[in-house]
């Protein structure tokens, strides 16, 4: 396979299997939204990035860092409900994005290749980004399974015996901050939620216990972007949208295999 092809799989298996053990506390918890906010407020890191010299992927990973940071904070302060908070933050920090971007006249930017993603163009550096940001993402994951399991159960419960619920769902955030940076090359700011939500759903009919569905959203997202670049090469499509359509397939089948999905 030419260099190009060898750098996107090996980029877009990284990712997803980051993003599917990832994925399951996002489907379980109901944070599509967040993640979206995350994916949005992703653009103005790359705006910020650009606009400061700076790796681009370090840009997203401060902003995205920050975005989570700001909404924990606000959530305690302000009276207002989780999603009208989430909405704020993800329409402001993506306009803001696009209007940074409009003072950068001496560099050339694709807003395409940043929305929408491109798997495709990926360089060493963007390889070695989500090598090394995945394994501290599953380490950190690995290391935070049980509290995040009994917080995402039963709150209370877990506050009462000792688990520092505040902290575990800040640490959560974070992650999700750090897996949505990584990502964005894969699919874009406006499918990044998708490797987080749609692998982890397809696997849950078939996920008896917590960890089997962590390692089966794996395979479903590793299978989604194996079979989205097969299908982007084969037809010539856009090959973030191909990963995200293989993605829903691979869901599709799910939902319709026979059988009841575990509670």
């Amino acid at each position: 396979m030419d260099d190009f092809l060898v750098r996107a799989v090996l980029c877009g298996l990284g990712v997803a299997a980051v993003a599917g053990p990832l994925g399951v506390f996002v489907v379980w918890r109901r944070m599509a939204f967040f993640g979206g906010t995350l994916g949005h407020s992703a653009l103005l890191g790359v705006a910020a990035g650009l606009l400061l010299g700076l790796d681009t992927t370090v840009g997203v990973v401060a902003v995205c860092v920050a975005v989570a940071l700001m909404l924990v904070a606000m959530e305690g302060r302000l009276r207002l409900g989780g999603d009208t908070l989430l909405g704020i933050l993800a329409h402001a920090t993506l306009a803001l994005g696009l209007v940074v971007m409009a003072f950068l006249t001496t560099v050339r930017v694709d807003l395409m290749s940043y929305l929408f993603g491109d798997i495709l163009a990926v360089t060493p550096a963007d390889v070695m980004w989500v090598m090394a940001g995945g394994v501290v993402v599953l380490a950190a994951l690995a290391a935070l399974w049980r509290p995040l399991l009994a917080v995402t159960v039963h709150a209370e419960l877990a506050m009462v015996e000792g688990v520092p619920v505040r902290t575990v769902n800040t640490a959560l955030m974070l992650l999700l901050a750090v897996v949505v940076a990584l990502a964005i090359k894969v699919v874009g700011v406006l499918l990044v939620v998708s490797l987080l939500v749609i692998p982890a759903a397809a696997a849950r009919r078939f996920s008896p216990t917590p960890e089997r569905m962590a390692l089966l959203a794996a395979v479903a997202g590793c299978l989604s972007v194996a079979g989205g670049l097969a299908g982007s090469l084969a037809w010539d499509t856009p090959a973030g949208p191909s990963i995200v359509v293989a993605a829903a397939a691979l869901f599709a089948v799910s939902a319709l295999w026979p059988g009841r999905a575990p509670a």
